[in-house]
């Protein structure tokens, strides 16, 4: 089928199946859970159901085969001929997995991989009656799938044909058994068999290994001599004639491309029928299975995954959905705003002096509607968090499995709306802090146990909206944090000096986990240990206007919340003058503002600050950063904007301050784009233009 990114049947039939998919995300986790749930098992199988149904529709193969063996076995369970198990549960989150894999190639308009082999026999030997613990070690293990090769026997070679004991056989047996299928295969002295692409008779499912694959070569074309033949990959006979000028090298993709067409024709290659050895030639025997071999391979990486292209950015959703009762709102005020537009048109044609007080009136009243207007267009783009929450009972349930710790996961204030960009912004840096409450928080179940706390972790994950604002949490009961240990952390890894942190506070030793190469964790592990996450997330936060903090108590547990505004799009703003320039603070920095005699401050260690409440505050001239022309002298009196940046406060000198205004984001042009401590631009009400102030990277910049 041709992929057509303007058919509106695809498009819609991506639409509805990315929102199945994350239903089905959660749902399956639900589903382990309560195994029993008739009507979960029926949600799932119909969710399946309705993927296969319109990939069928589309004529999607590799999506159809997949979602109809996972039918099928759901429709086992809910009929109750099946039980449901954790082993099953690790296959059909893969079957999920590929699933994700295969409609990202379809966004982007690439034709889907079909689902490996593999995860296709797992899933048809689920469905095998008696069959209810089909993938004892899938999960743990995903072997690299190698090609399959000629399926033939060596004549004499019956003594090399001994079955194998249970279990993985060493290395050393390895060796002997290469050596007992070709009689030394690799032995450059001995005839190479000349191959055609005949259908092998029984085992011609066998995979062989990589070294058993090289093995081959090495008999078709002498040992480290094979070259591919480009005139010879269009005829049905491969000879073996040895190229000059070949070393021991590992062959290309295009070599291998070219193998497979000397030996089975061009384009004729399939894993499921590999040719037999020509009769009459000498041909190596296939190796006898494990006899602890399950009947069905694990679920394993897609075939050739050594040739898989760079996985690309995953594309931002396009669509959203909107409730029509919104849109209606929103078109009865744009009738109310043609009113008043027709209003004004009228007065302006009267004269001024008579119509100063219905002018008034109208303005004010298209005030109101516009005012009413942007809140309900912003509406238009919220949408309830609960799309980032729907992927962390996943996240919790991996991760838990794979450490061996038994955790719930509890979610309050998922319908909690926000805009449709912080929802996507914020996916990552909270799946990253949830699995770091996880893995670092929540103890293992015996040492929570011989603390006297249910073997149970829990995390709780819960979003509020709190004014302009929307609060999240992410809770945990586990062992909490040392704020002195971790004072000794960073002090050993040279984060900070042992004078800093005998000044530091419990709070602000909380926040050394956020430093950039800070890690409690002494081993490095595929989960944590490296110090390159939270500071990431830190900054992540922080370009959204957001802001962090932490409370934690040893043994009892740990408490991160984050603040983020409810939208990028319009932010409220104090408005201040540096000489003739207006400059916008993002009012979610400021924490105060003072006038203050600027000739009672003192210089400690080379910094001018002034002492507020018998602390120290540090003292930074806007002016001197960002106007040119500034007369050097200091002023002797000032307005002083108190701002916190992390869990340090600062106070920003300013010349004038304007009020509190809401500004609308505009980004800054090419020439100006990334100039440091500048967030983007803004009209204000008299039509000139005022930068917007990054409070962070501006310290970064000039302090």
């Amino acid at each position: 089928m041709s992929l057509d990114a303007d058919d509106e049947i695809l498009q819609d039939f991506l639409v509805e199946a990315s929102e199945i998919l994350e239903q089905l995300n959660e749902q399956l986790v639900e589903l382990e859970q309560r195994p029993d749930n008739t009507d979960l098992l029926n949600t799932v199988f119909r969710g399946f159901h309705t993927i296969k149904g319109g990939a069928g529709f589309l004529a999607l193969t590799p999506l159809i085969e997949v979602c109809h063996r996972s039918e099928d076995i759901f429709n086992l369970l809910r009929n109750g001929e099946k039980q449901l198990t954790a082993s099953m549960m690790d296959v059909f989150l893969q079957v999920l997995d590929v699933l994700n894999g295969q409609f990202d190639s379809l966004r982007a308009m690439e034709e889907p991989e079909s689902a490996s082999g593999g995860l296709l026999q797992a899933l048809e030997a689920i469905k095998r009656p008696g069959n209810d613990e089909p993938v004892a070690a899938v999960a743990t293990a995903v072997p690299e799938v190698v090609p399959s090769a000629p399926q033939s026997t060596a004549a004499g070679s019956s003594e090399g044909t001994a079955p194998q004991p249970e279990g993985d056989i060493t290395d050393e047996e390895f060796e002997a058994l290469l050596d007992a299928l070709g009689g030394n295969a690799a032995s450059p002295s001995e005839p190479a068999p000349a191959v055609v692409g005949e259908s092998a008779g029984g085992g011609a499912n066998d995979e062989i290994t990589e070294e058993e694959f090289e093995a081959l070569l090495d008999q078709l074309h002498g040992k480290g001599q094979f070259v591919p033949a480009v005139a010879a990959a269009a005829t049905p006979l491969a000879t073996a004639t040895p190229a000059s000028g070949r070393g021991d090298e590992e062959i290309t993709e295009e070599e291998f491309e070219a193998l497979l067409d000397q030996l089975h024709g061009k384009g004729q290659f399939s894993v499921d029928s590999p040719p037999a050895a020509q009769s009459g030639q000498p041909k190596p025997a296939a190796a006898p299975k494990p006899a602890s071999a399950p009947e069905h391979p694990a679920v394993v990486a897609p075939v050739r995954e050594e040739r898989k292209k760079p996985e690309a950015a995953p594309q931002a959703e396009t669509t959203v959905r909107v409730d029509t009762a919104r849109l209606d709102d929103i078109m009865n005020m744009v009738g109310e705003l043609v009113l008043v537009r027709n209003r004004l048109s009228t007065l302006a044609g009267e004269d001024l002096a008579q119509a100063r007080e219905e002018m008034t009136k109208a303005v004010a009243n298209l005030d109101v509607v516009t005012g009413d207007l942007q809140m309900a267009v912003m509406k238009t783009r919220m949408q309830p968090i609960k799309k980032v929450f729907g992927r962390f009972p996943r996240v919790v349930r991996d991760l838990a499995r794979s450490l061996s710790k038994d955790v719930a996961l509890e979610m309050v204030g998922e319908e909690t709306d926000l805009d449709k960009n912080l929802v996507e912004a914020l996916a990552d840096p909270l799946v990253h802090l949830v699995r770091n409450s996880v893995d670092h928080g929540i103890e293992m179940p015996a040492v929570r146990e011989s603390l006297g706390k249910p073997r149970q972790g829990t995390v709780r994950l819960t979003a509020q909206q709190e004014g302009d604002h929307i609060l999240l949490t992410i809770e945990d009961d586990g062992a909490g944090m040392d704020p002195e240990r971790l004072k000794q952390i960073a002090i050993k890894k040279g984060v900070l000096d042992e004078d800093a942190a005998s000044r530091m506070d419990d709070r602000e030793a909380f926040m050394l986990i956020f430093a950039p190469g800070f890690s409690t964790k002494e081993e490095i592990s595929d989960i944590s240990g490296r110090g390159v996450g939270m500071d990431v997330v830190k900054t992540r936060i922080s370009q959204l206007n957001g802001s962090v903090e932490i409370d934690s108590q040893v043994g009892k547990g740990t408490l991160l919340s984050i603040k983020v505004p409810l939208t990028l799009a319009i932010m409220p703003t104090l408005m201040v003058k540096l000489g003739e320039q207006n400059f916008a603070l993002p009012l979610v920095n400021v924490n105060e503002i003072f006038h203050l005699d600027l000739t009672a401050t003192h210089m400690v260690d080379g910094q001018r600050v002034v002492m507020i409440r018998e602390k120290a505050l540090p003292l930074f001239y806007l002016s001197g950063w960002l106007v040119n022309g500034v007369s050097t002298e200091l002023p002797k009196s000032g307005h002083v904007v108190v701002v916190h940046v992390g869990t340090m406060q600062v106070g920003f000198v300013v010349d004038h301050l304007i009020g509190q205004e809401e500004v609308v984001i505009k980004p800054l042009g090419a020439l100006l784009h990334g100039t440091r401590g500048m967030a983007g631009a803004t009209i204000t009400g008299d039509g000139k233009i005022a930068l917007i102030l990054d409070v962070p990277s501006l310290m970064k910049a000039y302090a």
